[in-house]
């Protein structure tokens, strides 16, 4: 049997998030009985499904909670490195033989060196996941992008192997950290390929439809953070100069915030009846329906590895539009139409007057995301490596 920890999500039964929703499938789809995960969750993200004992079963994993104050930026620091104090002593009490510690994201770089040693005296191994580009996101200021640089740099430093869950994340890890010859491996995110439960007439369909006075296939859709490096700007400025009688609907978690009324200010979208910011959508079969009834998808994510939102696209939704950079192009291959920031309306106009022939993309799209980001493929490459590596 082979323990392993798993530090950095929020914790489970997921609610949102990537790292999350990995987790969750992790272990849902577990197949080999030699492995046992543990999975540090926040007290918060566990009261979300009424949970309050201090440890937990979900889907056959030890889950324990980590209660973390609200201390602003710092938090997540925090929890993760009171999530991998708590590991590390559980595999002494458990007397584990060569124990795993897998941290999702670089949080906590500058503390890592003092459990790399714990972690090396019980005989166990550290894995990380990079993430995505962290210290590019708009959001931070100066001096927090410097210490997401800093402390990625001390994570690669440290970890016994970095899983990436992009080709170009591996290659820049590579690159930019070569002096410490990271130990790389690609796995890649997950995503469902099976169809929305849901049909036309369902209570919760129509009841969403109607409220948002949406019509099936007549709207172009956008689910993602609203965070400038997302290119929310570009593809609304961009769809407002097209000719499209179709909807532009934004699945998104806008709360009239800065950059919301930044956006507002700088493109008057709020003159333009088809921009339609629709609030967020939780249930996932209704989010799934909801895609596989776009007329499109379009996708300007630019910082950051395999995006979630993506592979959730590629495989429902029947045409694609995807911003070219080579997170998106290496996930997206010829299953997807690409687009740069000042052509999309062109794009959007060829398409619609049937310019650009688009018969045979929804099933190379769908091909590809069940060949290659299938959970039962992607849990298969985890399993192999928690196994072999370190023995």
């Amino acid at each position: 049997m082979r323990n392993i920890y798993i530090i950095g999500s929020k914790g489970i039964p997921a609610k949102y998030g990537g790292f999350e929703t990995f987790v969750d499938k992790l272990v849902e789809n577990q197949h080999s009985k030699d492995i046992k995960y543990f999975v540090a969750c926040t007290s918060e993200n566990s009261k979300k499904s009424n949970i309050t004992e201090e440890y937990f079963n979900y889907k056959g994993a030890n889950c324990f909670n980590i209660d973390v104050p609200n201390i602003g930026p710092a938090k997540a620091i925090y929890y993760d490195i009171e999530a991998l104090k708590t590991s590390i002593k559980l595999a002494q009490k458990n007397k584990d033989e060569s124990p795993i510690f897998y941290v999702l994201a670089c949080r906590i770089g500058p503390f890592i060196a003092k459990y790399k040693k714990k972690i090396e005296k019980l005989g166990g191994t550290l894995l990380v996941n990079p993430d995505g580009h962290e210290w590019l996101r708009a959001k931070w200021s100066y001096p927090v992008r410097r210490y997401w640089k800093y402390s990625e740099q001390l994570m690669v430093k440290h970890s016994d192997m970095l899983v990436c869950d992009s080709r170009n994340i591996e290659k820049y890890i590579k690159e930019d950290y070569m002096k410490y010859s990271p130990n790389t491996i690609y796995i890649a995110y997950g995503t469902e390929t099976e169809k929305s439960k849901l049909i036309s007439n369902s209570n919760d369909v129509r009841k969403w439809f109607n409220e948002k006075e949406i019509i099936e296939d007549q709207y172009y859709l956008v689910v993602g953070r609203f965070v400038p490096e997302n290119n929310f700007e570009s593809m609304i400025r961009e769809f407002i100069k097209s000719d499209s009688k179709k909807d532009f609907v934004l699945i998104t978690n806008v709360e009239q915030n800065k950059f919301y009324e930044k956006l507002k200010n700088e493109t008057h979208f709020e003159q333009d009846k088809r921009i339609k910011f629709v609030g967020t959508v939780y249930d996932q079969e209704l989010l799934k329906y909801i895609r596989e009834n776009a007329f499109s998808y379009i996708h300007g994510h630019e910082v950051g590895g395999t995006n979630p939102s993506l592979l959730e696209a590629l495989s429902s939704t029947k045409l694609n539009l995807l911003l070219d950079v080579g997170f998106n192009k290496e996930v997206g291959e010829d299953g997807a139409l690409y687009w740069k920031k000042d052509n999309l309306h062109n794009l959007i106009n060829d398409i619609e007057d049937e310019k650009i022939k688009i018969d045979g993309l929804e099933n190379k799209a769908k091909e590809i995301m069940h060949e290659k980001f299938s959970w039962d493929k992607i849990v298969n490459s985890y399993e192999e490596v928690f196994l072999n590596y370190g023995r």
